[in-house]
């Protein structure tokens, strides 16, 4: 038994496994215990990839079990829900999901866009959303379901987001949280609404559309079946966090009221943005293809999403395949020892962005470029944090001009965080000083938005606040600024 004054539960799911992570409040400080962590496999079948819903619902059930377990229900306040966005699920009149749910990086999507323009404009979508386009996004994804005879759109009462699909089975209620909304490219940032004209577009009816709640609120006690099967308190509240995980992890930036500085959320994706009051929906912001997602407390992120460590974790997966299992702290170690800024890829590439033989595809962009050809995994992961490097480098003075003005700093959170031999490299290319943790921001977030939830603060000053005096950090300086300067302009004309 803990001797905390609170207990909240915090599911995370990641592109590659989930948490359930409880947050122990005890003298001011928020601490995390890990409770339980499974798996997140996508399935290829019948030519598509998809998520194992199920499976992520058998490990949330049995993370909460183990909760109760070992912290007691009645200490237990309350649980929040985060995911990856833009991924959703069609429910029915009764409130079952009609089918599987599809991977943003299922096939089917590519193609889709340019479909969509013969719809509505592409000056039109971005206006209406102020996100980037991707082919990862929910409007994309919808408009490869209305090309699909065998959808189940036709028998969908509404849809809902990944974390709105779990509160809904923890609590019977279908609301839709906004950070999540924001994702979708369906949702309007400025009328803080869904986006009439374009469903009306896509030939979508609004009524599939679900209500729109903020994080931060109380969504509903959870179901006595969930009580019955978990052992939770039938007291325990479901509350609405940043149910985007990036949101969340933003979130628990432990910032400096009034300091001058961007993020970087480092994982499978690279998020880099600033937080702004209002969105920038410029036609400068359309072209260099920023994004403006719904932060808490009525905050925009203005935001760029970079292909991040999912480049290293396609390159582990094939070569485990070929019998070497190394961890991430082995990988990064092995690109430390290889020598820096020998040659580049643009982590953007369509043929980086889905599954694939990484290592080969990242050797054949070298030789059809003219560059050095990496040899061996050493090399191939220090061309891979190399680039990611400067691509950080490259959008961070895009975003510098849309604001107009220059970052001081630069917060790293998330599991890539991890990493030093990249944060070192990152810090080196843009110049700056860099700021590492929490590692585990997103739900370091989720859990400072549930005290928001339970009236224990009020503001997210205070929240970053808690943060601070709870998790410690790391700085990097920059090294070698002129060979990383001439580094960047060789790779700014390689992506150019």
């Amino acid at each position: 038994m803990s001797d905390a004054s609170a207990i909240y539960l915090a599911v995370d799911l990641g592109a590659g496994s989930g948490r359930v992570i409880a947050g122990i409040m005890s003298q001011g400080k928020l601490s995390l215990e890990e409770v339980n962590r499974f798996e997140n496999v996508p399935i290829e079948k019948e030519g598509g990839l998809f998520w194992d819903f199920e499976a992520l619902w058998k490990g949330i059930l049995e993370g909460l079990k183990l909760s109760v377990d070992r912290y007691g229900a009645e200490k237990i306040l309350s649980i929040g829900v985060d995911t990856w966005g833009v991924d959703y699920g069609f429910l029915d009149a009764d409130g079952k999901l009609l089918a599987d749910l599809r991977h943003y990086r299922d096939p089917r999507n590519k193609g889709v866009m340019d479909d969509l323009f013969q719809r509505v404009s592409a000056d039109t979508i971005f206006e209406k959303t102020g996100i980037q386009f991707m082919d990862i996004n929910t409007l994309t994804q919808m408009g490869a379901v209305m090309q699909d005879p065998d959808s189940a759109l036709p028998e969908a009462e509404q849809f809902l987001m990944i974390p709105d699909l779990i509160a809904h089975r923890l609590t019977g209620v279908a609301k839709c949280e906004r950070t999540n909304a924001s994702t979708t490219q369906f949702y309007d940032p400025v009328k803080k609404d869904w986006s009439r004209t374009l469903f009306k577009a896509l030939g979508l009816s609004l009524d599939v559309a679900p209500e729109l709640v903020e994080p931060g609120a109380t969504l509903g006690m959870i179901l006595p079946e969930i009580v019955e099967e978990t052992g939770l308190s039938s007291e325990t509240k479901v509350v609405t966090v940043g149910s985007h995980d990036t949101a969340s992890a933003v979130a628990a930036v432990p910032a400096e009221s009034g300091s001058n500085f961007a993020y970087l959320s480092s994982g499978t994706w690279s998020l880099l943005g600033v937080e702004v009051n209002e969105p920038i929906i410029t036609q400068l912001a359309r072209e260099y293809n920023f994004t403006n997602e719904v932060g808490v407390f009525d905050t925009i992120r203005l935001l760029k999403n970079i292909n991040g460590l999912w480049l290293v974790q396609e390159c582990r997966r094939v070569w485990k395949e070929e019998g070497n299992d190394w961890g991430y702290f082995d990988l990064a170690k092995m690109a430390a020892s290889a020598e820096r800024l020998q040659s580049f890829i643009d982590p953007d590439d369509p043929r980086f962005a889905g599954r694939c033989d990484m290592p080969a595809e990242i050797a054949e962009y070298c030789r059809e470029t003219g560059q050095i050809v990496p040899e061996g995994p050493a090399q191939i992961l220090r061309l891979v944090t190399d680039s990611l490097a400067l691509k950080v480098r490259f959008v961070l003075d895009r975003l510098e001009k849309l604001i107009d003005r220059r970052i001081d700093i630069l917060h790293i959170i998330g599991g890539g965080g991890q990493n030093d031999q990249l944060n070192m490299s990152i810090s080196s290319s843009i110049n700056r000083p860099v700021i590492v943790g929490p590692y585990e921001a997103t739900a370091a977030g989720n859990l400072m938005m549930q005290e928001v939830a339970c009236g224990r603060l009020d503001s997210l000053e205070e929240g970053r606040a808690l943060i601070r005096n709870s998790f410690e950090t790391k700085r990097f300086e920059p090294q070698h600024p002129k060979e990383w300067e001439e580094a960047y302009q060789r790779f700014a004309k390689l992506i150019s």
